[in-house]
């Protein structure tokens, strides 16, 4: 059975999240796994230093409402843990799907996710997390540790969901780009939704016989498709034309180079997403 695993964490993209999810597996005939991750954050509270001039006595007395109150902190966000992962139950549940499960975690969520990899075929995730959900420019601080992580498909939701129609797959030719290819192709529940296929390129011999490749490969699959080579940087010209021509889910590899040189000179992807107001399909 097809399972899809939903990470939601209380922020405004939750809702979001899980209609994604619940779009997707109605057509791929999957269940739901909804997991709401505690972090340390939210299960203690923050170090005391308790050095200094404070009497033995009066240490232990703090020491000991310390330890109560990081009780009850653990206790309520517990609570609001169970609370999230209701309210996503029900959301997905009035999407119709009914096939739905939720646990409550504690951990940390690049581990608990790459622990759960193995039983899921795609991961739908936020965008932004609950500290960064009004900062247009700033992704959540995991989202890049996630997809880097693991190595099923990884969805990024967009703020709000809408129903697909068209998508793009963006093509580079590499192998990353080559697994999207593959899993769109092998997907005939997605053969009713208009597929463009775009590859940020100069024009060339080289480039148009990968283009076309890549096109039979999905039209193969049952898809019609449409193609085009375009030039300039492949961020913005790639985000001008999801806009454009309405596309509603970018498809595309993601993180093709280390960390170390996306440092030095950016990273296509992040700034894809951060571009990006549909969500994005990212394989690795």
């Amino acid at each position: 059975m097809t399972m899809f695993l939903a990470v939601v964490d209380g922020s405004i993209y939750s809702h979001s999240v899980c209609d994604h999810a619940a779009w997707f597996a109605k057509r791929a005939n999957a269940e739901i796994e909804v997991i709401h991750i505690l972090g340390r954050r939210d299960l203690a509270s923050s170090n005391s230093n308790l050095s200094g001039n404070i009497g033995l006595g009066a240490r232990t007395a703090l020491l000991e409402e310390l330890v109560e109150l990081d009780a009850q902190k653990a206790k309520l966000s517990h609570k609001r843990g169970r609370a999230i992962l209701d309210d996503a139950m029900q959301r997905i549940n009035e999407d119709g799907v009914t096939a739905v499960k939720t646990h409550l975690r504690t951990g940390e969520i690049v581990d608990t996710i790459q622990e759960l990899e193995t039983q899921t075929d795609m991961v739908v995730i936020g965008k932004r997390g609950e500290g960064a959900e009004f900062d247009s420019s700033h992704l959540g601080s995991n989202l890049e540790r996630v997809i880097r992580s693991i190595h099923k498909p990884v969805l990024v939701a967009a703020r709000e969901f809408k129903p697909m129609q068209r998508f793009l797959i963006a093509f580079d030719g590499g192998p990353s780009a080559m697994l999207a290819i593959k899993f769109v192709a092998e997907k005939a529940h997605y053969t009713d939704y208009e597929c463009h296929l775009v590859m940020v390129k100069s024009p060339s011999v080289d480039a148009n016989r990968e283009l076309e490749g890549a096109a039979a490969t999905l039209e193969a699959g049952g898809y019609k498709v449409t193609t085009a080579l375009i030039q300039g940087q492949p961020e913005k010209a790639l985000a001008e034309y999801v806009e454009t021509a309405g596309i509603d889910l970018l498809v595309m590899g993601a993180y093709g180079h280390s960390r170390i040189r996306s440092l030095i000179i950016g990273s296509t992807t992040t700034e894809m997403i951060r571009a990006c107001k549909v969500p994005v399909l990212l394989f690795r």
